[in-house]
């Protein structure tokens, strides 16, 4: 009779554990955003003329970019089907030290095929919303954000006037990064979106905490409707030589109750 009362609690004890897993499973859900075999839910965007070049397609379980030997193209960027406000994204990147030029993860963006910039009609097309870039030869930068929104064009954490960002000043306390040949030779970048706000880290180091108020909600990313949501993407940025992979890729969409580090740590 206590055996059998014992194998009763247990089982229902059994029956409440997995309960409670199949709860917050449903509550912090992942959704793997690449299968490792084709780039099904992936785009190509990019100007007409760079229609014909393949530059994104997938290695040994990993979508790879690779541009080695070729400057002759503009932005070309791998664009998921999917559209997403509040998150968080992790994914893992490797990176060729053939690599000579940049990268970077675009996120609440969206691809306009009638975008015109820098008054260059002949050459549509552009990619709105802010990016977390990757530029290896300079790793200082790597989980900086940039904003690729046509009217903004610069960096925005660091806030600067531009493009332009120096080393010496703007260079975080401290910087991990692994080229292909080191350690496992992944790295991992994890962003967080809520509301105006962006994190990023980068092998468990934290290199931006933003808050966008006034720059991702302005008139400008308003019109375009990107920067509190949109696509996530990747980039290969225009002239540059590029071998680099990404796998690994899931976002967790965040609700109001949702908290990051409980989600972070399942």
């Amino acid at each position: 009779m206590k055996n059998l009362v014992l194998f009763i609690v247990i089982n229902l004890c059994s029956g409440m554990n997995a309960a409670s897993q199949e709860v917050l499973s449903d509550d912090h859900h992942w959704e793997k955003l690449f299968n490792g075999k084709n780039l099904n839910g992936w785009q190509v965007k990019c100007q007409e003329k760079d229609k014909g070049q393949t530059f994104w397609s997938v290695d040994n379980g990993a979508i790879h970019c690779n541009s080695i030997g070729n400057t002759e193209h503009n932005y070309v960027w791998l664009l998921n089907e999917n559209e997403f406000c509040d998150f968080i994204l992790r994914l893992k990147f490797k990176v060729s030290r053939e690599t000579t030029g940049n990268s970077g993860v675009q996120i609440r963006s969206r691809y306009d095929d009638k975008a015109i910039v820098d008054g260059e009609a002949d050459h549509a097309g552009w990619l709105d919303g802010p990016q977390a870039d990757i530029e290896p030869n300079h790793p200082f930068r790597n989980g900086y954000i940039y904003d690729e929104t046509r009217e903004t064009r610069r960096w925005i954490n660091p806030s600067l006037p531009d493009w332009r960002i120096d080393e010496e000043t703007y260079a975080p306390e401290k910087v991990i990064f692994y080229w292909e040949d080191e350690e496992t030779g992944w790295n991992d970048m994890t962003i967080i979106c809520q509301g105006t706000h962006i994190k990023t880290i980068v092998n468990n180091v934290v290199v931006s905490e933003y808050d966008g108020t006034g720059v991702l909600d302005d008139q400008a990313h308003q019109l375009h409707h990107v920067g509190i949501c949109g696509n996530i993407a990747f980039q290969l940025h225009a002239f540059s030589e590029n071998k680099l992979w990404f796998k690994d890729i899931e976002v967790c969409e965040l609700g109001d109750n949702h908290d990051v580090t409980s989600v972070l740590n399942r």
